[in-house]
């Protein structure tokens, strides 16, 4: 007898078995567990610190596009050749290619995003190259400058938001920037 109580108390214990107690745990409770109030915003774990690859590429930049996704929206720079390196990172002030001068860039926080490719498209520092009206988290995207190999954009954003940065490869790949719409 001893030795079946035994048994029983060590299986309670180790949780193979499970016997009902009247108790207050007993009481229906909220249904949402402590662990589920922790998930982050569509699994998004990115975090909001710098990313950076320093590859160089050859290849220079065709397009710059922009999209609206359900968690996120994107940024898209398109390569002519296989895409290479990038540096983005939050700043108080996008700052020109070249010149340093500081570029105006519309949003609550400013993502500096620089491609490690050239550009030799005529377009002036300042200038928004995206109508991004209506985007729950991108408020601008302005191009600042190319010089030495890389071009950097100023990309506005509603406010200081996980990010992530990744490339696509191919004979004409793509940098993807994409910024979380909430933590």
């Amino acid at each position: 007898m001893y030795a079946r109580r035994l048994l029983l108390a060590l299986l309670m214990v180790v949780g193979l078995i499970s016997v009902p107690f009247a108790s207050a745990s007993a009481v229906p409770t909220n249904t949402t567990s402590a662990s589920a109030l922790s998930l982050p915003y569509c699994g998004i774990a990115w975090g909001s610190g710098p990313k950076t690859s320093m590859v160089m590429g050859p290849g220079e930049i065709d397009n710059v596009r922009v999209g609206q996704h359900t968690c996120f929206d994107r940024v898209v720079v398109d390569v002519d050749g296989p895409p290479a390196g990038y540096d983005v990172r939050y700043v108080s002030e996008v700052t020109a290619d070249g010149s340093g001068f500081p570029v105006t860039v519309p949003g609550g926080a400013k993502l500096q995003f620089v491609v490690r490719h050239p550009s030799f498209a005529p377009t002036r520092v300042g200038t928004h190259l995206q109508n991004v009206a209506g985007y729950r988290t991108i408020k601008s995207v302005v191009y600042a400058g190319s010089f030495e190999g890389q071009t950097t954009y100023g990309v506005g954003v509603r406010a200081r938001l996980p990010f992530r940065v990744f490339t696509i490869p191919g004979g004409h790949g793509r940098l993807v920037l994409d910024i979380a719409h909430k933590w």
